[in-house]
């Protein structure tokens, strides 16, 4: 939990910018990535020692780029968060409906991942104690039928993550998946940033921390106790009544 070297995509903001603070505060070498740059100089200017680069994960030659200048500043790394996601509501049903939404996420979700991997994975599994983590979401196993790309989006990460687990078995890259609830953060909006309903994001990010420390996570999934029903229900035949919860007519 300490002496590390990590990069965190997506760390502006949310679950990324507390993941970044946690792993800083604890001795680690952080360094994140987002689109806006104030953002990257508030965090950085705020956290000493903590680098930051403008990345937008689609533009291939702008990922290239930072990857280069990380080998280069930073070849001690060693662990990998690819937590860059975007999230939005779509009616499937609504005339003019169109691919605009869902082609924004799986750019994002899930491409977005796959090339932070491929651009950072050749560096980090060189190094000992290396680590990858993805942030999918309890989502993935259960999905809110309003986010229909968002929820299969994460679906997949989960899916990718169970092969690239499997083809790095001979590597020592442990493969983590972050599957969150649902947090207060503003990957939907302020609605959902100041929600009772929705988890404190303090909250959250100590949880799993605590988890990280214990290595509390089992198959490589660091969920919460909380969410363990919805990660099981097939399995515990209740995904029907689960569902039906989380989606009413």
């Amino acid at each position: 939990m300490s002496g590390n070297t990590l990069l965190i995509t997506g760390a502006t903001s949310g679950i990324g910018r507390g993941l970044a603070e946690a792993f800083h505060a604890r001795g680690n070498q952080v360094i994140i990535t987002g689109r806006r740059q104030a953002l990257l100089d508030e965090i950085t200017e705020a956290n000493p020692g903590m680098a930051g680069y403008r990345l937008d994960l689609a533009d291939e030659a702008m990922l290239a780029g930072v990857a280069a200048d990380v080998r280069a500043r930073f070849p001690a790394l060693n662990v990998l968060i690819a937590n860059a996601g975007i999230s939005q509501t779509e009616d499937l049903t609504a005339e003019g409906w169109n691919t605009d939404v869902a082609q924004a996420i799986v750019d994002t979700n899930i491409l977005g991942v796959i090339r932070a991997t491929a651009a950072f994975l050749p560096l980090i599994k060189t190094r000992p104690d290396a680590t990858l983590m993805a942030t999918s979401s309890a989502l993935a196993f259960i999905p809110r039928a309003v986010f229909p790309t968002y929820c299969a989006s994460k679906a997949f990460l989960h899916s990718w993550l169970l092969s690239l687990r499997y083809q790095l078995r001979d590597i020592p890259v442990e493969v983590l998946e972050l599957a969150p609830p649902y947090v207060q953060t503003m990957i939907t909006g302020i609605q959902q940033a100041t929600d009772p309903r929705a988890m404190p994001l303090a909250e959250y990010i100590h949880e799993v921390m605590t988890l990280l420390e214990r290595h509390d996570h089992p198959g490589g999934e660091i969920l919460l106790e909380r969410d363990k029903a919805r990660r099981w229900a097939e399995r515990d035949g209740t995904y029907d009544a689960i569902f039906r919860a989380m989606n009413p007519v």
